[in-house]
Parts: C-alpha cells; sequence; structure tokens
C-alpha cells in the first residue's frame, strides 16, 4: 500500500463522515488521490456489497483514478482487483476489495455511455463516487444519487450556470472551521437550501502536501493570467471558461473602502450622475431574476457599479414563499434605492424595462399614493444589444468601468458566465443576463458621460 502525504486539511476530510461531500478547487490540489482513498476506505466500512465507481467512461476511469500513480491498484495493492472485462457471469468492468467482512463489488461505471449505465443501475448501492461530476450526465447523477448510502464527487470549478451547482453542489457548505479556506466568491454560490450533513470541500494547491513549490510553480507558470483557464484551474473560481462575452478581471473590480477613499480625496472625481436600472421576469419555472442595479459616473468618466440584488420567484417557490407580482415590486426597489442612498448618494431617476408595463404602472401607482423621492420610467433600449457589448466591453478593457467587489455578487457571476451562443456565436445567449439588463438601463441615457472622450 502506497503512502498519502497528507495536511491538516485532507486529515480532517478523511476523518469526517457525512453522507455527501463534494470536492471542488483548483488543478493538482490533490482532490481525487485522497478523495478515492476515503472513497475505498467508506466501501470496506459499508454493509452493502455493491458500489459504483464513475467517470467519464471506461478509460479515462483507468487512467486517471484506477492504475495511475497512487491510484487504487497503487494504494491498495492485494487488496483490490480489477476486472476491466468483467469476471464469470458479471461482464461489467469491476472492482473487488477484499475486507474483513468479505469482499466488496463497485462497478467501473462511464456516464459518457448512456445506454450501458442505465442498463447497469438498479436497486441500491452503498457509496457512489462520481469524478468531474461538472461535465457529468445530469441524468446519471440524479439516477445514481439517489440509489446509494453515500456519495462523493470531484470537480474543477466550471460555468456557475451548469444545472449540477444548483441541483447538487448549491445545497452543500463547508464545515465551520474550513470555512475561511473557501473563497469569498464560491461561497457566495453555496446558496441554495442547505442539505442535512451534506459538506463541501475547497482545496487549492496549498493543501496538496505532495506537491512541491517548484512543481505549483510551473503549475502556474503555464496558464496565462487573466484567462479564464487562470481563474478555474489557477484560483479555483467559477466561470465560463469559453464564449463568454465580458471578460472580468481584478482590475475592473474595487473595493467600496478603496472607492470611498478615492471620493474623499482633494482633488478625487465626484459623482456627476447616478442612476438605477431594472429587469423583471416573474417566471416560476426559468432561472430568470428580478435585478435591480445601482449605477454611479464619476467626473473622471469612470462608470461605477454600486450595487445589484436580484430575486427569483422560482426560487422563492422552491422555497414556499409566495411569487412576486408587479405589486410587490415598489416596496423592495424602494427599499434597495433606500440603502443605496444612504451608503451613497440619491440616484433619483429609476429605469425599468420597458417591455414590463405591469411594474412600471405599480410603481407610479406607488408613488402617487405614498409619495417617494423616485421617478420611474421606461428603459431607454434603442441601442441594438451588440453596440452595449462593445461598449461597455471597452470600458472594462480600459479601466473605465469599476464594479464595487461587495455589493455587486449578482452582476460579477452574471459577466462570468453570459456567453455567446454555443451555435450562432454571433448572438448572446438569452440567460445570465438580467443584472448585466438592468445595468445597461441605468447608464444607456448617459452613455456619452463614460469612457475617453472622442473627437
Amino acid at each position: 500500500m502506497a503512502d498519502l502525504i497528507l495536511s491538516e486539511k485532507y486529515k480532517a476530510f478523511l476523518r469526517c463522515t457525512a453522507p455527501v461531500e463534494f470536492l471542488e478547487g483548483t488543478t493538482a490540489a490533490g482532490k481525487t488521490t485522497v478523495g478515492l482513498f476515503k472513497f475505498m476506505l467508506r466501501v470496506a466500512e459499508s454493509p452493502r456489497r455493491l458500489h459504483v465507481l464513475s467517470g467519464l467512461d471506461q478509460g479515462t476511469i483507468e487512467k486517471n483514478i484506477i492504475t495511475k500513480e497512487l491510484g487504487i491498484l497503487e494504494d491498495f495493492g492485494d487488496l483490490v482487483e480489477y476486472w476491466p472485462g468483467g469476471r464469470g457471469d458479471d461482464r461489467m468492468a469491476h472492482l473487488v476489495l477484499h475486507t474483513a467482512d468479505g469482499d466488496k463489488k463497485i462497478y467501473v461505471l462511464g456516464y459518457a455511455d448512456k445506454a450501458r449505465w442505465k442498463k447497469a443501475l438498479g436497486g441500491q448501492y452503498g457509496c457512489l463516487y462520481i469524478d468531474e461530476v461538472n461535465i457529468a450526465d445530469m441524468e446519471f447523477v440524479r439516477e445514481a444519487s439517489m440509489r446509494c448510502d453515500y456519495l462523493l464527487a470531484t470537480l474543477n470549478p466550471d460555468d456557475p450556470g451548469l444545472p449540477i451547482y444548483e441541483e447538487y453542489i448549491n445545497h452543500s457548505r463547508p464545515l465551520p472551521e474550513w470555512a475561511a479556506d473557501t473563497p469569498p466568491e464560491i461561497m457566495e454560490e453555496l446558496d441554495q437550501e442547505p442539505k442535512p450533513g451534506w459538506v463541501h470541500w475547497f482545496f487549492s494547491f496549498e493543501h496538496n502536501a505532495g506537491l512541491s513549490a517548484a512543481k505549483v510553480e510551473k503549475i502556474i507558470s503555464m496558464v496565462p493570467p487573466g484567462t479564464k483557464l487562470y481563474k478555474n484551474k489557477i484560483l479555483g473560481l467559477r466561470g465560463r471558461a469559453t464564449g463568454l462575452i465580458f471578460h472580468l478581471t481584478d482590475a475592473n473590480l474595487i473595493g467600496a473602502a478603496e472607492l470611498r477613499t478615492l471620493l474623499a480625496g482633494k482633488d478625487g472625481p465626484r459623482w456627476i450622475q447616478l442612476s438605477c436600472g431594472v429587469d423583471t421576469s416573474y417566471s416560476q419555472q426559468t432561472e430568470d431574476t428580478f435585478a435591480f442595479v445601482f449605477t454611479g459616473i464619476l467626473s473622471n468618466r469612470w462608470k461605477v457599479t454600486l450595487a445589484a440584488e436580484i430575486h427569483s420567484n422560482k426560487e422563492r417557490a422552491r422555497r414556499g414563499l409566495e411569487p412576486l407580482a408587479p405589486s410587490d415590486i415598489p416596496p423592495l426597489l424602494i427599499d434597495f434605492l433606500e440603502r443605496q442612498r444612504k451608503a451613497w448618494e440619491l440616484a433619483r431617476v429609476v429605469y425599468i424595462d420597458s417591455a414590463d408595463q405591469a411594474t412600471i404602472t405599480e410603481c407610479g401607482k406607488y408613488k402617487r399614493l405614498h409619495g417617494c423621492l423616485y421617478d420611474f420610467v421606461p428603459a431607454w433600449k434603442k441601442m441594438p444589444v451588440i453596440d452595449r457589448i462593445n461598449l461597455e466591453g471597452g470600458w472594462l478593457a480600459h479601466g473605465e468601468h469599476r464594479i464595487v467587489r461587495e455589493s455587486c455578487g449578482p452582476l460579477i457571476r452574471e459577466y462570468n458566465t453570459y456567453s455567446w451562443k454555443e451555435n450562432k456565436d454571433n448572438e448572446p445567449e438569452d440567460r445570465n443576463d438580467h443584472a448585466v439588463n438592468a445595468e445597461q438601463y441605468s447608464w444607456l441615457p448617459y452613455k456619452d458621460k463614460i469612457g475617453a472622450m472622442t473627437t
């Protein structure tokens, strides 16, 4: 049996007895190596005889899990047998783990072969391991996970719009003593109703005690900084790797304290315009959201997104709450506006999607009945979407658009997922764009005040 060099966090992971565990993080963090070791220990402890080890396909599982260095065969030696073509009457690929409690059979299933795994899954299993669950067939994940006592899945961060996050991963939470290790961007996305005992583990290079500093440096040096690959693999943050419309970097983000210091300077910039944009969707079946975005334009011609807030009727329905109707929006919106007024300054004009006459009417009715500081007007949408994207992309590239890191999470997440259509790559997808749209409504009337002046 091979020796594993373990960090304190991996030792804590091996001691944890949760029913469901997700291992997310950077490349080369040791997730697969230690994860499969724990999986085999859980198989040995399980009272059930049948278990499942899954990955993209049998060849990938063999290469990355079974026969690799510190893989199952090296770790467990004579305690395990691998039968790639099956054995006897059982023609399915499987491992046999010899334990004091008798032999345990572990079926090796590729989730890319739907016909094969559909035939294989039946009855209940003890332990289920899913390698790279972010690329797994969702039908396989749903079918297999409901048939097991223990689920362990590994993944590198991916497009946060993938259903695996909403349906599974974002229902898990880190253990309190390790929560600080999880990047804030991922903590914000673990926002679904927590499931009892579901644990989220974030592992990075620093947790892989068997990885030398020289090897880490070499891995990092091979990936260009600022790319989505760097964000996913090196920083361990979620975000689509290809097809993104906007390319957000750290240079586009600003902390609230840093911005206040800038504004407080004797010769610092001053606000010349503040406004708010609103995009709405009342659907309970889709991921579409209500989005409020608060924007400021400075005397140095920077556009600064100060706050973004979203609400979802689908999420409300999931939590057993009444769906929002147009009459519910004015109080929510005014509460948002008042919080931003106290934090920054007054943005009197609110631009609401002109296609949503019901919400515009309700906001106007609220103002007549209750009185308020704000004017609610239809958004100006004459500029084509492609031209809006072109303008905003230029501001981002030149550092003329800053986003307040702490209060704009929904917009940042959309920027990291808003993409061109895969089958029509000159047209944006109609999703992951409600905060983006609301933000555009906030600046469209004032676009000539943003960015470098042209002659």
